[in-house]
């Protein structure tokens, strides 16, 4: 087991945004998060990565206590994630772009610079190489040196997919990353999820286009007002009646 939530409650003055949340992310794979527009999922992901604290229940990584550390904490213990709009620096290459996301990683400040600037160089430099192959490998080598903003949306969602996993995560969070792609950019970017997880980084996606999910995903949870009602492989999870009641619609059921 990689991650769990017991009991994950969050209330908003007197709405209930989650409650009782119980999942299980295995390490490897990609498992999937699902649900209809305000069930909660964006709410999860923003409590497992930090920036919202449960109002209560426990959230174990690695088997260590997470639950109420702040975001920062949480990613240097390998968690990264992307969100539902893009947050991207648009006046930034798409290279410097994933420097940023490797930051975390690069030891590297104005102390270090004094003491040991030869040092600091070398490492700066093969920060900038480990960039480059990581840009390869996303498909985004031909753009390294454009800036963001300059690209399709689609190429700004790898981009941003690409500054989470330089980071260096045991586990990604994906906010809905085909959200707005077309039938080629969501077929790329399946490849990408593929090659993430040949890599031995697990995904966690919260995803609304089901073709998607019910492919490329090994387990899938389902949220609806809050509460967790199923959870399973895609095949159980498409024929829940709960789920097609709640999510996919009553004519799924065929």
């Amino acid at each position: 087991m990689l991650l769990s939530t017991e009991g994950i409650t969050k209330k908003f003055g007197g709405v209930q945004a989650l409650a009782e949340i119980d999942m299980v992310v295995p390490r490897g794979g990609i498992h999937g998060l699902i649900g209809p527009n305000g069930s909660g999922k964006s709410t999860l992901f923003n409590v497992i990565s930090g920036f919202y604290r449960p109002t209560k229940g426990r959230i174990t990584f690695q088997g260590r206590p997470i639950t109420g550390l702040r975001a920062d904490q949480i990613a240097k213990a390998g968690i990264a994630r992307t969100f539902q709009n893009l947050r991207l620096f648009r006046s930034m290459s798409v290279l410097d772009t994933v420097l940023v996301g490797m930051s975390r990683n690069s030891g590297s400040g104005p102390l270090q610079m004094l003491l040991s600037p030869r040092k600091v160089l070398s490492r700066d430099a093969e920060q900038r190489a480990a960039a480059a192959q990581i840009l390869e490998f996303m498909g985004l080598a031909r753009v390294a040196g454009e800036i963001t903003d300059n690209l399709p949306y689609g190429m700004q969602k790898l981009v941003e997919i690409a500054r989470a996993y330089a980071a260096k995560p045991l586990l990604l969070l994906l906010d809905e990353p085909a959200a707005g792609l077309n039938n080629t950019e969501t077929k790329n970017l399946r490849s990408v999820l593929y090659k993430i997880c040949h890599e031995n980084v697990t995904i966690l996606l919260v995803e609304h286009d089901m073709s998607l999910v019910m492919e490329v995903c090994d387990t899938v949870t389902v949220l609806n007002f809050g509460q967790k009602i199923c959870h399973g492989n895609p095949h159980e999870v498409s024929r829940d009646p709960g789920v097609i009641e709640a999510y996919l619609g009553r004519t799924a059921a065929c």
